[in-house]
């Protein structure tokens, strides 16, 4: 047997009276996942357990079949991990990103998108000259960054506000607090005078786009501890495509192989088709093979509704199709599709609600789902909860 797990990051939400009612996942024309849903075992499952927050880090952890409480890892440790960053058991990781402040608004959580090549370089000189022995930068992809700091413990237990959250919000009451907060905000002080001065951001004033007005640190973590390798605890080999350093942290912590597929980015500009036939052709050597898609989430970030049904649709039209002819091809093959967690264009992020699976394939019976989407899933009346459960509805 094969498996085929397509990860549709942040396509659930909520009714939209521009959609008529309906979600955008509803919305969207998905012919393909619609066809998944009548003749395959529908429902909805709690990726996010109740009181922890709703993060792509618990909600993927979940779909990979771990508990995201009792296997937790601080989603920077997870990050630095996908990067080949190793903590030390005095480190911190935090994810950082380079955002654009306005009149002490939140314009952009990345900077407008800012381009890998434009966004190291700006990290490269916040690094030359802040790195010091309690603060090391790495840079990463596009405005996604990590900071390790070294000998601070009691950041782990501050208040951080994912800038994300606060998108064309005031960020007053948002920054890093608690007992030594200072610390971190002296860094983000340090820095602003040296994004005022880059010559990158110089360059991106002159083309009308976005300047990096100051870093924000969030997400912190430890050297994780070890979470039992994927193949151990369910008895199948394992490989995986991402666009983001969340997923391949994830891969690295649970001993899934990561397939390096050119064209795969965490935006709308992703390669789908590269990316599903690459996946498709890894399972000559693995049985199971997770497509990890980015862009319903950024454009449920971003509010815009057109941007975000065209992802769902697009990982329908060049995705969710190759699956499907791949499957058919090759008889012996069972699909686990579905969001990690919604990301409602109301809110702009992340709520811990449950979310609409698929499960399809060989040996799975249809319950009665009439299509895809978040009401036809809670029609059926399958609850997964907690959501970890859903790997084993895959591997039966």
């Amino acid at each position: 047997m094969k498996y085929v797990v397509v990860i549709l990051d942040g396509a659930a939400g909520w009714p939209l009276d521009e959609c008529g009612g309906k979600t955008t996942l509803e919305a969207a024309q998905t012919p393909n996942l619609d066809m998944l849903a009548r003749e395959g075992r529908v429902g909805l499952a709690l990726t996010v357990p109740a009181g922890e927050e709703p993060s792509s880090s618990a909600a993927c952890t979940s779909i990979l079949g771990y508990d995201p409480v009792a296997d937790y890892v601080g989603r920077g440790a997870i990050e630095a991990a996908s990067m080949g960053i190793e903590l030390a058991d005095d480190e911190v990781a935090l994810r950082l990103n380079t955002v654009t402040i306005e009149d002490g608004v939140m314009t952009s959580y990345a900077c407008g998108h800012i381009a890998t090549e434009e966004s190291n370089a700006i990290i490269n000189d916040i690094a030359t000259a802040l790195d010091d022995e309690t603060f090391k930068l790495y840079p990463g992809i596009a405005y996604r960054h990590i900071l390790v700091v070294k000998g601070h413990p009691e950041l782990l237990e501050l208040a951080y506000t994912p800038p994300h959250d606060i998108s064309d919000r005031p960020v007053a009451g948002h920054l890093p607090s608690g007992p030594g907060a200072q610390l971190l905000l002296d860094f983000i002080e340090r820095a602003r005078p040296l994004l005022a001065n880059s010559a990158v951001n110089r360059c991106r004033i002159a083309d009308g786009k976005l300047a990096v007005s100051d870093v924000w640190p969030f997400w912190p973590g430890v050297a994780p501890q070890g979470m039992s390798p994927f193949t151990e605890r369910f008895g199948v080999t394992a490989a995986m495509t991402s666009g983001v350093d969340l997923l391949g942290g994830l891969a690295v912590l649970a001993g899934i192989d990561r397939l390096e597929i050119d064209g795969v980015t965490g935006g709308s500009d992703n390669d789908y088709a590269g990316q599903t036939e690459g996946a498709l052709a890894a399972l000559d050597d693995y049985d199971l093979v997770v497509i990890h898609v980015e862009s319903p989430d950024e454009e449920g970030h971003a509010g815009d509704v057109a941007a975000k049904i065209a992802a769902i649709e697009a990982i329908d039209a060049e995705v969710v199709s190759r699956v499907v002819a791949y499957a058919r091809a090759e008889e012996d093959v069972r699909v686990l599709a579905m969001p990690d967690h919604p990301t409602p264009i109301a809110i702009k992020t992340h709520v811990g609600e449950p979310v609409p699976f698929i499960v399809w394939g060989a040996g799975v019976a249809a319950n009665g789902a009439s299509g895809y989407g978040e009401a036809a899933a809670k029609e059926t009346g399958l609850l997964l909860d907690p959501g970890y459960q859903v790997m084993t509805e895959l591997l039966g």
